[in-house]
């Protein structure tokens, strides 16, 4: 079992800047891929950022892409998502999830039903 704690959500202004963390707990974390999705009210949980268990690849949802980003210590047990230049379609629950990758380093996942354990969210908002 890995629990994951998001925090760092908020209210803030359009071109603001925000950075989430999410702290896991429960299994050695270098072992799993982790990702951040977010849900807008009223719409589906959609893939946000992905990042390997070695933190040597990522990826992005187009729609952030160029400014967010996503990286991880794996002394901390800790992935983060770092926000910039927030517009008001940006607000969301954003959530964190995990899923094991024993066999490669480099792998990273943007499918929802690619991962095991999730978070229970932090709230994004952000006002024009």
């Amino acid at each position: 079992q890995v629990q994951l704690v998001e925090s760092g959500g908020g209210l803030v202004q359009a071109g603001d800047s925000l950075r989430l963390s999410c702290s896991a707990s429960g299994r050695t974390f270098s072992g799993y891929a982790m990702g951040w999705f977010r849900q807008p009210p009223g719409k589906e949980r959609e893939f946000v950022a992905a990042i390997s268990r070695s933190g040597g690849s990522n990826y992005y949802g187009d729609s952030v892409k160029g400014r967010f980003t996503i990286s991880r210590d794996n002394v901390k047990n800790t992935v983060y998502l770092q926000m910039n230049s927030l517009k008001p379609e940006d607000t969301a629950v954003y959530y964190c999830a995990a899923v094991g990758t024993p066999y490669s380093s480099n792998s990273y996942y943007y499918r929802r039903d690619e991962y095991t354990y999730w978070g229970q969210g932090t709230q994004v908002t952000v006002s024009s």
